[in-house]
């Protein structure tokens, strides 16, 4: 008769996570990535079908799954640097003026026209208590599709530096170990 050790299926490791926790980066805006100080792992959400049934449909599995968008906060520096960043690859995507907004943003630095330069990988670092890397999430294709606005008031008495918010569609994301290539 072979035992069982009721331990065997328990967590082993009893921290918790930590919502401070994480370091975000962008491969085409680092300055952005730098202030990020509010990231979230997107919801994620299959879709169903109705299976016909005599006494009551049943929900199945569908086919599709839906990414929530992908959405930051960051901090933004004095000269506006990283707000502009999103900023002009937002119009550059859209070329509101001219199409030499978008041929810019999609020349690569060799100056080599590439589409591709239009997105950029992101990487969201989950730490853990000792703040080493836990796991990554790996978003493919992202690009800017909103922006917060700014509001500047001179009525207010303590100073509350200027955070921005922006949003990306991307094309999918994977959650992976600490090493960047195995599935968690």
């Amino acid at each position: 008769m072979a035992t069982t050790n009721a331990f065997a299926n328990q967590i082993q490791n009893r921290n918790f996570l930590s919502p401070v926790g994480f370091k975000f980066t962008l491969s085409k805006e680092p300055k952005v990535a730098f202030f990020c100080n509010n990231a979230q792992i997107p919801q994620i959400t299959l879709g169903t079908e109705l299976q016909s049934n005599y006494l009551k449909d049943i929900d199945v599995p569908g086919d599709k799954i839906t990414y929530e968008d992908f959405t930051i906060t960051f901090l933004i520096d004095e000269k506006l640097q990283n707000y502009m960043a999103i900023h002009n690859w937002i119009t550059g995507l859209g070329f509101p003026e001219t199409a030499e907004q978008y041929k810019n943003l999609t020349t690569n630095e060799d100056n080599l026209r590439d589409s591709k330069e239009a997105f950029s990988d992101g990487s969201l670092y989950i730490l853990n208590s000792n703040y080493n890397t836990s796991a990554i999430v790996k978003f493919k294709d992202l690009f800017p599709v909103s922006l917060s606005s700014l509001e500047f008031n001179s009525t207010a008495t303590d100073i509350q530096y200027f955070t921005a918010q922006a949003s990306f569609k991307y094309t999918v994301y994977n959650i992976l170990s600490s090493d960047g290539r195995t599935p968690l």
